[in-house]
């Protein structure tokens, strides 16, 4: 913002009071006090108006709470000035000469979207709350458009989960119980990749990228399913005398729960980097492409352990 006052610093504030008296700027709250065109600081008007006629404005100049160069993005420089209690940032280019001053209202309005789309990435990585709000709120016929697309594309992936387990008939027909326990396989995996993505979802919206957290995420779904894995293993060698069967899910188990860990942290920064709303495609996808990784693996580990 250009047109704003400006002042020397061995200029009197008796002086500069007049040069206000009269004249509309776009923003008068603070003055910026220049040498020659470089930026020395700024002088708030309460100071200006409060001080003796023959003060001179460097008895009186503060720096600014924050300095920006043109086209950079303002939102830390406005956290820094909200946090110091600032009300304007400064604006000066390459070679230090005063561009102008960002004036409180902008810096609010800066806040407020910033602050709507933390709220949005928080509840789904919407780009705006409003449009959070608007699809909440949005008639049957749009909710179905919305919501439909993503639920075929998990009926595709059921009848594709049928035709696996189809594959394997002549297994399960050796050895029925393999059948009792892909339920809890592909619960679980669900139940971790749901963990996951509510996490990856919660540490977007706080500007924590995706390679700070995918090792110990990663890590985290490898040990889950290694716990659940033994815990399940000695239930089911307990309670149905198969060892070899209980050995096979506790495997499966921890691959399963790897596999939607890195699914689960993929499919939201995926869908959000291609502009999609992760909100509607994240659990859908996620579900279909997690069911059929977990069967997959199962049945490969069950048919080299069982045979």
């Amino acid at each position: 913002m250009l047109d704003v006052p400006t002042a020397a610093a061995e200029d009197r504030a008796s002086d500069v009071r007049a040069m206000l008296a009269g004249r509309r700027y776009a923003c008068a709250t603070e003055i910026a006090v220049l040498d020659g065109e470089r930026l020395v600081g700024v002088v708030s008007v309460e100071a200006l108006l409060a001080a003796a006629d023959d003060a001179v404005l460097a008895r009186l100049v503060v720096e600014p709470s924050a300095v920006v160069a043109p086209g950079d993005d303002l939102e830390t420089a406005t956290r820094v000035t909200a946090r110091t209690g600032g009300r304007c940032v400064a604006v000066v280019d390459e070679r230090g000469r005063f561009q102008g001053l960002v004036p409180s209202e902008t810096l609010l309005r800066i806040l407020e979207l910033e602050y709507e789309e933390d709220l949005a990435r928080l509840g789904g990585l919407l780009s705006r709350a409003s449009a959070a709000r608007t699809t909440s709120e949005e008639a049957v016929r749009r909710r179905l458009w919305h919501r439909l697309p993503w639920l075929g594309l998990g009926l595709l992936g059921a009848m594709a989960s049928a035709v696996v387990v189809g594959a394997f008939e002549d297994d399960l027909r050796t050895q029925v119980l393999l059948a009792f326990f892909i339920p809890a396989v592909v619960y679980m995996a669900d139940a971790v990749g749901t963990q996951t993505e509510t996490l990856v979802i919660r540490g977007m919206s706080l500007g924590v990228p995706i390679r700070a957290i995918f090792v110990r995420e990663l890590l985290t779904g490898l040990v889950i399913g290694v716990l659940l894995g033994g815990l399940f293993f000695l239930f089911a060698a307990a309670f149905w005398g198969d060892e070899r069967v209980a050995a096979a899910v506790a495997i499966s188990l921890a691959i399963s729960c790897s596999i939607a860990a890195v699914v689960a942290m993929a499919l939201p920064y995926g869908l959000a980097r291609l502009g999609r709303d992760p909100a509607f495609g994240s659990g859908p996808l996620a579900t279909v492409i997690q069911d059929l990784l977990s069967i997959v693996a199962y049945f490969a580990v069950a048919t080299v352990i069982v045979g």
